[in-house]
């Protein structure tokens, strides 16, 4: 409805100068109007300004002078000290001041009204502080008030609706305003391009830039197409970004590093080294240095294959290069040492980033923490743990799922609910994932009641069971020998809106084999089939296994049947039961004899 006002107002607004050209107003924001320096030749519109040295105290003492200076200062000079403001982030403080200007010039005789950059500069605060529906009641009084918006306003609307997650909303408001006279710029248009990207929508992003090319009013530059070319990258779609790459560089754009970068990141992500290589070695020839994020790309990737000497080298090399690597950077190598169990020298790493004025971070310890869990070192892992709160370092989820993890690895589950209670007190809230690790936890140990209590509590802190965690309880269950509360769960989750998955149903099937309900295990098998979820072999080696146990030798190889036509192969298991059964008395001669025919054997 708001929109709707807006638009209607934006409508009247454009009607009434349709003879007017915008193009005289487009103004380019620096830095989303950091500063403003374009309609006026005195030095209060200077890009640097007198305030940008002031910390936030200094700012509000300067804002309160000049409300008592006589005359008042020209509104050129407050939009200064408000831009000084916002570059701190400072957007509720400046909001704050704004509206004390505006009621100034409202109810004063001394003449200090906000002109459009005073607006604007509140319209941005008011994005930046999730409130787009307050920035354009900011452009309804804009219209009110006869002001004329310019670029600027109408970009940074736009980039607050992206900003807030509504991209679809930018799109239509910058689509409504180009055919009611608006002229984008290059930022507009950079702005609706990148939001495209953020959300996946990668092809309209490219629509748009081919209509800025085919209308040349506004030719995309290297900006918008490195956007587009990362978010291909991102969507695994590399070889269409390098397509892009050359249709760029045949139009004169010359690539940056982090169009590079870009590429290299793709590329290394699907193991293409050797098309990597040949960038690297084309951005030395193009004189274009590799920045911090180029060389974190390949020490990731390397550390990622396992390749932790070369990762290691590549941060000799940035160094020697005079590229300082940053605490990215120092993470990957950690981790990369950590995920082969080499957590000595993950400690030397971190000793060098500290000799280097390196400080870890959370996830520094929580990559030394998973790596000490790993290699069984709980021990050690709580140790640091404890050490974050004394370092200042909040833990995480990531850090508490861990240590979870860790104690019910080595059968701790109590300790692990005491570390539970902790995260609650400290304001972190345990998620699926934490109640999943605690719940397998319990039912490895026979701990069903425990692990039904649990159940109920996650439903009770709000969260929604996911089939993960239902699969659990219903593979604890069975295991259990409860197999009427596991099919009962089982089969209740469609009405919850939950398709049991392969494992669910296998797990359930493998219970009933082993109370040998084997007519329940082939009406669940049945039953599996028709609601869309096909078995695998793990599902058909467990009903193979369970009828032949059984001595239901025809129905087991009817089961074999139906494997090998889906497929699939008997495992290692089955063909050894298969064989102790040949070996022995225990089979029926008859059985014996159709189960030789089947395997053909004489």
């Amino acid at each position: 409805m708001m929109m709707r006002k807006r638009m209607a107002a934006l409508q009247k607004h454009f009607n009434s100068n349709n003879n007017k050209s915008s193009a005289g107003t487009l103004f380019p924001p620096l830095s989303f109007l950091i500063s403003y320096s374009t309609h006026s030749q005195t030095n209060y519109h200077s890009t640097k300004g007198p305030f940008n040295s002031l910390d936030l105290d200094d700012a509000l003492n300067s804002f309160n002078r000049m409300l008592r200076t006589r005359p008042l200062p020209p509104i050129q000079r407050f939009n200064q000290l408000l831009s000084a403001i916002v570059k701190m982030k400072h957007y509720s403080v400046a909001i704050s001041l704004f509206r004390q200007l505006h009621l100034l010039g409202i109810t004063s005789s001394r003449l200090v009204k906000p002109d459009i950059y005073t607006f604007t500069i509140a319209i941005n605060c008011f994005c930046h502080s999730n409130r787009v529906d307050f920035a354009f009641s900011i452009l309804g009084k804009i219209f009110k008030l006869g002001l004329e918006p310019d670029c600027a306003t109408f970009t940074i609307l736009i980039k607050g609706l992206c900003l807030n997650g509504n991209v679809a909303q930018a799109v239509r408001f910058f689509d409504e305003i180009v055919q009611k006279g608006f002229q984008p710029n290059l930022i507009t248009y950079g702005t609706i391009i990148n939001g495209l990207c953020k959300i996946g929508n990668t092809r309209a992003a490219i629509l748009l830039l081919k209509d800025m090319e085919r209308m040349g009013s506004c030719q995309p530059g290297i900006v918008e197409y490195s956007t587009i070319i990362d978010s291909l990258c991102k969507d695994k779609k590399v070889d269409e970004g390098l397509q892009m790459f050359s249709n760029m560089t045949r139009k004169g754009i010359t690539p940056d590093v982090v169009t590079y970068t870009s590429l290299i990141h793709g590329l290394c992500n699907l193991g293409q080294w050797k098309e990597a290589t040949r960038l690297l070695s084309e951005m030395t020839t193009r004189n274009i240095s590799q920045n911090v994020q180029t060389y974190n790309v390949l020490v990731d990737t390397l550390c990622k294959e396992g390749m932790v000497k070369d990762a290691h080298k590549v941060l000799v090399l940035m160094i020697q290069r005079g590229v300082e690597p940053d605490t990215i950077t120092y993470n990957a190598l950690i981790d990369g040492y950590c995920l082969l169990g080499k957590t000595v020298d993950a400690r030397k790493v971190l000793e060098f980033m500290k000799a280097r004025g390196g400080e870890p971070n959370v996830v520094t310890y929580n990559i030394f923490i998973k790596g000490y869990i790993k290699s069984k070192m709980t021990d050690e892992a709580l140790r640091l743990f404890n050490d974050m709160s004394r370092k200042g370092l909040i833990p995480n989820i990531v850090t508490y799922n861990t240590i979870i993890g860790g104690l019910c690895d080595v059968g701790k589950p109590l300790d692990a609910c005491v570390l539970v209670d902790e995260m609650q007190t400290h304001g972190q809230k345990p998620d699926l994932v934490t109640y999943a690790t605690l719940l397998v936890c319990l039912c490895k140990e026979k701990r069903l009641d425990e692990a039904l209590l649990l159940f109920k509590m996650i439903e009770d802190n709000g969260l929604v069971p996911d089939i993960v965690i239902y699969s659990i309880l219903v593979d604890g269950m069975c295991n259990a020998g409860k197999l009427d509360v596991a099919k009962e769960l089982l089969l209740s989750l469609p009405k919850k809106g939950l398709q049991p998955d392969t494992r669910s149903y296998s797990t359930m099937i493998n219970g009933l084999c082993k109370e040998g309900k084997l007519k329940e295990a082939n009406e669940l098998l049945s039953k599996m089939k028709e609601h869309g979820c096909s078995p695998n072999d793990c599902t058909y080696n467990i009903i193979v296994r369970g009828f032949l146990q059984n001595n239901e030798i025809s129905e087991a190889i009817q089961h074999l049947q139906t494997m090998l036509d889906s497929g699939f192969s008997a495992d290692a298991s089955t063909m050894d039961l298969v064989f102790n059964l040949l070996s022995t008395d225990r089979l029926d001669p008859l059985c014996k004899e159709e189960l030789q025919k089947f395997l053909g054997i004489t």
